[in-house]
């Protein structure tokens, strides 16, 4: 039987990173945080951390700490339900989400349930190709992801499309462009990108431009409202989701490169499989937002 206390100094020291903000977490010493740990893998017979500078987990200790999440959740659902002030605690919920999903759609989707359930929201910001190694390895209890594989013991629903549509102000395109958009000219003209995972200014140029990740320079900015605004005072052009861009269309802040040419970005959700009210209501706010806020999945088949 594994003990509850030392899988809740792993669970403490995995995600703060540190035995010392660990021991400052649960209130103890940092060496009865590593006197736990200790234990902890002494019964499992294998490391479950890589003592490192930040701590990470072995594959054992992300196996473990899934299961500590999972059941820390069960426990906080069952002790409200048994509970006289039902309500008045908070239950932290981790969740992997691409940017523009957070800067869009996301936040309004699930105001209402964090405010009737009192969620802590824990979002852990990847590329949505990227989203889905955070559920693999335990570190949220759900995500929004572009694959739609289901892992063993998860769930996936489809949401919904985002499409994106590589835009520029006017002044871009005439100092870079001015003989029209071809591909020799984007071998020197600017691209901004999200992240050195971000590839979907890759995928847009290599399937209508023929060009190669190298083949053209790039700003890489890091935040979805800045990227944005870095596509609108002209320093760059870059692949902007049509949840985000339409006004700045309509007021011909910025224009649409290669119109009819576009990539159709897929989103599900992923979450364990477990008998959870919370899941259950999580992922009915989310399908119905995706449904108002998403494209169908039918109008971008060709694309898919």
């Amino acid at each position: 039987m594994i003990d509850y206390k030392q899988l809740q100094a792993l669970a403490a020291i995995l995600e703060e990173s540190s035995f010392d903000k660990a021991a400052n977490r649960l209130h103890i010493s940092q060496s009865a945080v590593s006197q736990r740990l200790r234990q902890l893998e002494e019964q499992i017979g294998q490391p479950l951390v890589i003592r490192s500078n930040p701590v990470q987990a072995t594959a054992a200790g992300q196996h473990l700490l899934k299961h500590y999440r999972q059941v820390a959740l069960l426990q906080t659902e069952l002790q409200q339900e048994l509970s006289q002030q039902m309500g008045a605690g908070f239950t932290p919920v981790s969740i992997g989400i691409n940017a523009d999903s957070l800067g869009t759609w996301f936040l309004e989707a699930v105001q209402p349930l964090v405010e009737q359930e009192n969620l802590l929201l824990d979002l852990k910001v990847e590329d949505q190709d990227q989203t889905h190694h955070l559920l693999k390895s335990g570190q949220v209890i759900g995500c929004i992801s572009s694959n739609p594989d289901p892992m063993q013991g998860c769930n996936c629903l489809p949401l919904g499309v985002m499409p994106y549509r590589c835009l520029a102000s006017p002044a871009y395109l005439a100092r870079y462009f001015p003989n029209g958009v071809s591909s020799e000219a984007f071998r020197a003209a600017p691209v901004a990108e999200y992240s050195n995972k971000d590839e979907l200014q890759n995928r847009y140029l290599a399937t209508y431009f023929q060009l190669g990740p190298n083949d053209y320079p790039r700003h890489r900015i890091p935040a979805t409202e800045s990227f944005l605004q870095m596509i609108v005072l002209g320093m760059a052009c870059g692949m902007v989701p049509d949840q985000q861009s339409h006004p700045f269309l309509e007021s011909g802040a910025v224009v649409d490169m290669s119109p009819g040419q576009y990539l159709a970005i897929p989103l599900y959700w992923h979450v364990w499989n477990l008998k959870s009210n919370l899941y259950r209501k999580l992922t009915h706010h989310l399908s119905r937002a995706a449904e108002q806020q998403l494209d169908p999945f039918t109008l971008h088949q060709h694309l898919l």
